[in-house]
């Protein structure tokens, strides 16, 4: 460890008098455009002086935790480490760069997962964190690197922004705020700058990226893909829209909604719709329905804004920044398909609304491509929300299935009332000829034999609504969920080997409570075991005694306390029930934090409820 940090001193020394990798702005303005802001930088220019910091094969696989430069700054060199994996043996290979999100880490199990599907993949730590074996960088070994304790058995070789501050979660430097385009004696001009931001700095280090990538021998540099979850995400869009080596691009929450900033330079040059703009390749864009930082709603000018033609699009509902495989398995699929040649897939499918009907309730119709086998066709449809608003998360999506005829598949729709908008889109989900495995945006391991992909989400006015003669036919109810075949499809998971569940519908406007009500269902549990029931911030235990016969369960608002066992007050701004063994609320007060564990593991098969309603 100490040679190694000796040569990083000794090359450091003799960057000194290195030229910068951009040019210095002089007597110039800031970059006032995106061609602007790239002015002068060659991302193919200099030389990569990669430094492998560990080595091993697992599986097949050749793994490598290791070092490139991303250029010269202020005179210091900044070198970018990341891991990098291919399988052993093989050449030709497309290349992929995967770019973590906000708080995450450069994991090897990208690297490995793809390399058994015939790519080579260099996983970025952009904000110095890596997962690999015996070789563990979390944000307490970062701070060791910066420290310079070589000393500490813990101490790791990781990226170094030199003069600069590109990192995350946490800075180096406390000042440093992530998207800022301020100067600082951390940033590159001496102004205000979009060259300032780290959004710029990481953009620029992906694209180096590619140049690792494109000289690697195994790898062809004429198929590249990037992809990226979140923050990642939004850097894939602003890589794929400023280097036309990415043949292939599938952002996953994030790269379409940062488009509202009140810095119009910011908004000029890093904004997403600013790269989108200029994005030409084939992407597919990963986009749960209640995402918080890609929200849908800016989905739908996303896909009118690229120049690609080549383009589709997966939307799990109820999602908020999480996934399941059938929704992550698109970003495999994509790549097959744009840098392979392998399974192509079928068309984007198509919705539109008949709202002038006879009965006055809307008919949803949706075409579908049939060139793989469908598994269903699912239409979502809610009523939360404004147009542009941010409150996304919270959104309950009504799901109503639809049936072939004709060869066109189609629902109606039965709303509650006529005062709100309508928004709705259908995911069609395909069956696979063999399962696909991946690692999802957290790194998770999936396995998979189906896929979604989804229309875009239409939306008519109240105007709309009522020009049509649309009616309201469905009448607030007192039951919440009945649990009979299909239920699950307005209660969502992020862990579908597990039985807990959760949903919005409590804060849809039919299932709303009268005042005075209890919440009730009925449960059956094997074994003695304790249920949670979480309504936002609250949560309460339910001791089950076990057995064949169901057990009824009437709880009031009181009954339901916060991390500080604080009772519920009343049932109203509730958006979210849970279902579940156990789970840890927390939450804080005046610089206190509070924490508080509930139920535990839960023994014997899974529990079966009924009856899920408001009592008067």
């Amino acid at each position: 460890m100490k040679s190694i940090f000796v040569t990083l001193l000794f090359t450091a020394a003799l960057t000194a008098t290195a030229q910068e990798t951009l040019p210095p702005l002089g007597e110039h303005q800031p970059p006032q455009t995106v061609e602007a802001m790239w002015a002068g930088f060659d991302p193919q220019a200099e030389p990569l002086e990669v430094e492998v910091l560990k080595e091993w094969e697992e599986d097949g696989v050749i793994l490598k935790v290791l070092r490139y430069r991303v250029g010269i700054f202020k005179g210091q060199k900044a070198m970018m480490a990341g891991v990098y994996g291919y399988p052993k043996g093989q050449q030709n290979l497309p290349g992929l760069l995967q770019i973590h999100g906000g708080g995450q880490y450069a994991d090897y199990k990208a690297p490995l997962t793809n390399a058994h599907r015939g790519y080579a993949t260099l996983s970025l730590a952009w904000a110095g964190r890596i997962t690999a074996p015996d070789y563990f960088v979390n944000p307490g070994v970062v701070q060791l690197y910066w420290d310079n304790k070589t000393d500490s058995p813990q101490y790791r070789v990781t990226t170094d922004w030199g003069a600069l501050d590109g990192y995350h979660a946490p800075s180096r430097n406390p000042g440093n705020q992530f998207p800022s385009i301020k100067s600082a004696a951390w940033t590159l001009d001496a102004v205000d700058s979009p060259r300032n931001s780290p959004w710029f700095l990481c953009a620029l280090a992906a694209r180096r990226g590619l140049t690792f990538l494109e000289q690697q021998p195994e790898v062809d540099g004429s198929r590249l893909g990037v992809y990226g979850h979140s923050m990642g995400g939004k850097l894939t869009v602003m890589t794929a829209g400023s280097d036309n080596r990415v043949k292939a691009a599938a952002p996953s929450c994030g790269g379409i909604s940062d488009r509202t900033s009140n810095d119009a330079l910011f908004r000029r040059t890093i904004g997403d719709d600013a790269f989108l703009k200029r994005l030409s390749c084939p992407i597919m864009f990963l986009s749960p329905a209640n995402d918080f930082h890609g929200r849908i709603d800016d989905l739908q000018t996303a896909v009118t804004e690229i120049k690609s033609d080549d383009w589709r699009i997966s939307c799990s509902p109820h999602h908020n920044h999480q996934d399941t495989a059938p929704y992550e398995v698109g970003t495999q699929l994509w790549f097959d398909q744009a840098l392979k040649g392998g399974l192509q897939l079928p068309e984007t499918p198509h919705i539109d609304f008949q709202l002038n009907t006879k009965s006055g309730i809307p008919c949803c119709r949706v075409q579908a491509d049939p060139s793989l086998p469908i598994r269903s066709v699912d239409i979502y449809f809610t009523r939360h929300g404004e147009p542009g608003g941010t409150d996304v998360a919270n959104r309950f999506w009504h799901h109503t299935p639809a049936v072939l005829t004709d060869g066109t598949w189609s629902a109606d729709l039965h709303l509650t009332n006529v005062n709100q908008p309508l928004w709705a889109y259908a995911n069609v989900c395909y069956e696979l000829d063999k399962p696909i495995t991946g690692a999802g945006y957290y790194y998770r391991v999936y396995t998979t034999q189906q896929f979604v992909l989804s229309s875009r989400m239409e939306m008519r006015t109240v105007e709309e609504l009522a020009a049509a003669g649309v009616q309201a036919t469905h009448e607030p109810t007192l039951l919440i969920e009945d649990f009979e075949p299909g239920w699950e499809y307005e209660w969502f998971t992020y862990r579908p080997e597990k039985w807990g569940r959760k949903t919005h519908k409590i804060h849809d406007q039919r299932y709303q409570p009268p005042a005075g009500a209890r919440l009730a269902l009925s449960v059956r549990s094997a074994h003695p075991n304790t249920l949670v029931i979480g309504l936002g911030e609250y949560a309460t235990e339910v001791h089950l005694t076990g057995g064949t016969q169901f057990q009824s369960v009437v709880l009031s608002h009181e009954d339901f306390t916060n991390a500080e066992g604080k009772p519920l007050t009343t049932w109203a701004n509730i958006k979210e029930l849970r279902l579940g063994d156990q789970e840890t609320l927390k939450s804080k007060t005046n610089q206190k934090e509070h924490k508080r564990e509930l139920g535990g593991g839960w023994q014997g098969e899974k529990p079966v409820f009924r009856n899920l309603h408001w009592v008067p």
